[in-house]
Parts: structure tokens; C-alpha cells; sequence
């Protein structure tokens, strides 16, 4: 049952309402967000996409049929952000029945390396997506494997935007399929596009219910969960906790994109807590605004909003609903959804980083200087430059953060490098001060050349950290780089 005292969601709902904010939005009305229409009008295709997947769906699954009838039983991805998380999803919820997927969104050498000590090369499928064709984890990542393939360009195929450069590298070089999405869809919205559902088809998923619910999605749901998300955060409760079934908890991945970077700017913003196990009651501050799918949960006081929840395949109602809810969350804000005004300025950091301009800093801090200065109502973030295929080291990581939690009272995050960068990035620098940034960077004993670059894998990976924890720090944010022996240390006190 919800429990959603002291927060004012029908004061919101009748904002959202007075505003016609639902239908405006299905005309693509972009003076619901602002007067300008850049990033706005242009961004509004993810609307009618599903219908246009859904009229799709034969090509999709020829497609599919063909990879497989060629000897092509391993497909991987090579994207970031709105470009892999919901194929990500789709993979560690269905599984592959057609293929198996191994998303690789990241510039740490030593899962790059795997793909080729793991995999046969000579049966898998590279899929290269990216929205702008440009992303430097793709193109570098897609380069490394054109060479180590020997430019095979029928073990490879592209998804982007038409006209872009991975387009043309598509074309030119012979790609299987050259798959070009809908231009005005934002890539933390693509999940339902070409983005999602090519990975999806070549998995095996059953596209036809994933879709199917998707189209039955009540709109009026998702403004009643605006209504809910903006209210909170106009109360104090801006760390939006998810509690997800165990089968779909991966959701979480996704969610978090959409929910940190469509929110955080401006100096406001919803937190998204994932993958942190319920508490006691005394672990948790006012800041919080629980959300759960499939089960009602109570937490004593705290504020808890229950969203139905069936089976697996009603994850395609959920983007819907959540997609909506973000979208008019913004307009209880004031802020953009479709934006990422922040983003860049990590970007133009690592750059420097990588040319010799700026070497970044590196010095790690103690651990107790840093967690001095939490307070009510912050959140600790760790970020985590790391293989992400080290389950220990993962599982060593999930314990500080929970130390972290039961011992300050303050909502706790575990951000993967770079995936984060792609994800809660735009959050971090541009969202709520209230964010605490605990960086730890690996030494890797494996390291992987780059074709046609004066630096490998390492060095990107060690360049964006710096680059990263340089732009926290300029902004003025609580960030330091920590000792990752410390780190695991403060998590393994009896």
C-alpha cells in the first residue's frame, strides 16, 4: 500500500493537469519545457517509435535469423550509455536463446582482452552503436576488433544516427547491416528504438510482448508517477531508492540514466539509489523516496509508492511509464529532461589529459577526510575505475557502501567507470551539491593497444578518471581519488 505522507502529489498532479502537460506532450509541444525549441522538439521520436518497432518486427527477426544461419552465435556490443543499457537488461533478464550478448562498455583493457581469449572470434557478431558515431569507448573499442578480425565487415553492423560517422565507417567497409534509428530519439531514451531492439532480436527475446505491453501502457500512470518524483523533490526527498524484484533488477541499470541524467542540472535532481539492500529504519534520513516494483513494502515512515509489476515482459510497460514520468518530472523542475549541459566538460577534460595538456590529479586522499565532511541529507557516490567483470572486487565494493550507509545515515551509489560517465554523470556536476565522490583507480596488469592511437586502453581509462575527478573538483564538489585497499577496508570492519 503507499505511504506518501508529507509530500504534496496532488498539488503537483494538478500543476501537471492545469498545464495539459500530458497531451502537449504527445503533440510534441516543446514550450511545455521552454520557449527555445533546441534539444526539445528535436528529441520527442521515442514516442511514436514503438509503433514503428512493432510494424518492424519481421525485418528484425529476418535479420536475426540470418546472423545465426551464418555461424554467428556470440554478438558483441560495443556502445555506452542510452547505446548499451537496455540491450544490457534485455541480456541479463531473457538470457539468449538465439545468441548470447556481451556488452562491453567500457575502455578497461582487461574485459576488452577477454572477448578474444573467451570468444571465437570467427562466430561472433560486433555490434557497434552509437547515437552521434563519435562516442570514444565505440569507435576505439570497434577499431581494436576491425584489426584483430582482420576487417571482416560481415562480422560487424552498425546502429546510429543517419549521416553519421559510424554510418559512413558502415558503409564503407562493408558492414552486415548498417541499421539507421530515428534521428530525434535521445539515446538515455532509445530503449524501445533500433538501439534496444536489434540486441533484443539477436538474443531471441520475445519482442512481439515486450512491445505488445509497451503500446498498452496507461500515459495517465506516468503522470501520476511525475507527480509523485516532482513532488518529492520539492519536499526533501530527492534520493529516489528502487526496490526491484530480484529477476529484473538489472532494470535499475537503465533506470538510472534516464532518471540521473534527465534530471540532474540546474542544481536540482532526483538521486537514483540502485542495487542497495533495504535497511533498518535507523539507516535512513528524510531524504529519501522509496519506489518498488511488483510488491508492497513497508519501511515504517518512509515514503513508499508500490508500481505494479507481472512478469519480466512488463518491463516494456515500465520504460513507458518511466519515460513519460522523467519527461514530465522535468516540467515540475523547470529544467529540460532531453538535455545534458555537463556531460561535455569531462569529455574536453580527459582530452587534455590524453594530449599532455593537463595531467589530472591523482593523488589519493585518506578516506576519513573526505567522509568528515557527509552530512544530512548528502550522498556518497563511489566510483569505481575497475574490470567490471571482478565479482569479488564488486562484492568487496557493495560492503563499503553499505558500511557507508549504516554508519552515516546518507543514501549510497556505486558507479562503474566510465559506464557512470554515460549515466549519472550529467547528475554528478550538474544536479543537487549534495553528492560526495569517493574515486579509486586499478592498475591493470593487462593493457591493449589502440589502432591508429598514440595511447591504449589504459591510458584512455586513466585519462577520463582524472579527467572526471578534475571536473568534480573545479565545480567545487566534495571529490577525491582513495586508496582502493582503504576503501575495501572500511567496508570489511566487524
Amino acid at each position: 500500500m503507499d505511504s506518501l505522507a508529507g509530500i504534496d502529489v496532488a498539488s503537483a498532479l494538478e500543476e501537471l493537469r492545469d498545464k495539459d502537460a500530458l497531451r502537449r506532450l504527445l503533440a510534441g509541444d516543446h514550450t511545455l519545457w521552454q520557449e527555445d525549441p533546441s534539444e526539445v522538439a528535436d528529441r520527442l521520436g521515442w514516442l511514436p517509435v514503438r509503433e514503428e518497432m512493432r510494424a518492424r518486427l519481421a525485418e528484425l527477426e529476418s535479420f536475426a535469423a540470418e546472423v545465426t544461419a551464418d555461424g554467428l552465435a556470440h554478438v558483441v556490443l560495443l556502445g555506452m550509455g542510452g547505446s548499451s543499457l537496455f540491450p544490457e537488461v534485455l541480456s541479463r533478464t531473457f538470457g539468449g536463446t538465439r545468441c548470447d550478448l556481451r556488452v562491453l562498455d567500457t575502455t578497461d583493457p582487461a574485459p576488452i582482452a577477454r572477448v578474444a581469449d573467451e570468444l571465437d572470434l570467427d562466430r561472433c557478431l560486433f555490434v557497434a552503436a552509437s547515437k552521434s558515431g563519435t562516442t570514444i569507448e565505440t569507435r576505439t573499442q570497434l577499431d581494436h576488433f576491425w584489426e584483430l578480425t582482420g576487417g571482416d565487415g560481415r562480422r560487424f553492423t552498425v546502429i546510429t544516427d543517419p549521416g553519421s560517422e559510424l554510418a559512413a565507417w558502415g558503409e564503407d567497409n562493408g558492414a552486415r547491416r548498417v541499421w539507421e534509428n530515428r534521428p530525434d530519439i535521445g539515446g538515455r531514451y532509445s530503449a524501445l528504438s533500433l538501439f534496444g531492439l536489434v540486441p533484443g532480436a539477436l538474443l531471441g527475446v520475445d519482442l512481439v510482448q515486450l512491445l505488445d505491453r509497451s503500446l498498452a501502457a496507461h500515459l495517465d500512470d506516468g503522470v501520476r508517477l511525475a507527480a509523485v518524483l516532482g513532488a518529492s523533490v520539492r519536499a526533501g526527498r530527492d534520493k529516489l531508492t528502487l526496490l526491484l524484484p530480484n529477476k529484473v533488477a538489472s532494470f535499475g541499470l537503465w533506470l538510472e540514466q534516464l532518471v540521473a541524467e534527465s534530471t540532474g542540472k540546474h542544481g536540482t535532481g532526483l538521486v537514483p539509489v540502485v542495487g542497495e539492500p533495504v535497511g533498518a529504519a535507523a539507516v535512513y534520513g528524510d531524504d529519501r523516496l522509496f519506489v518498488a516494483l511488483g510488491e508492497a513494502i513497508e519501511l515504517g515512515d518512509e515514503p513508499v509508492l508500490s508500481l505494479p509489476f507481472v512478469d519480466s515482459l512488463d518491463i516494456g510497460e515500465q520504460v513507458v511509464r518511466w519515460e513519460v514520468a522523467i519527461a514530465l518530472t522535468g516540467v515540475l523542475l523547470g529544467i529540460n529532461p532531453f538535455d545534458q549541459p555537463d556531460v561535455a566538460t569531462a569529455k574536453a577534460a580527459t582530452a587534455k589529459v590524453l594530449t599532455g595538456d593537463s595531467h589530472g590529479d591523482t593523488v589519493e586522499e585518506p578516506i576519513g577526510e573526505l567522509l568528515a565532511t557527509v552530512g544530512a541529507g548528502d550522498h556518497v557516490c563511489i566510483q569505481a575505475f575497475i574490470d567490471p567483470g571482478d565479482d569479488d572486487l564488486l562484492a568487496g565494493l557493495e560492503r563499503t557502501r553499505l558500511s557507508i550507509r549504516d554508519d552515516l545515515r546518507v543514501a549510497t551509489t556505486l558507479g562503474i567507470g566510465p559506464r557512470f560517465l554515460h549515466s549519472t554523470g550529467q547528475l554528478h556536476k550538474g544536479g543537487p551539491p549534495s553528492g560526495v565522490y569517493l574515486q579509486v583507480v586499478t592498475d591493470d596488469a593487462v593493457d591493449v593497444p589502440i589502432p591508429g592511437r598514440p595511447y591504449t586502453f589504459l591510458a584512455l581509462k586513466q585519462a577520463q578518471a582524472a579527467g572526471d575527478l578534475f571536473t568534480l573538483r573545479e565545480r567545487g564538489l566534495r571529490a577525491a581519488r582513495v586508496s582502493l585497499q582503504e576503501l575495501l577496508a572500511f567496508g570489511a570492519r566487524a
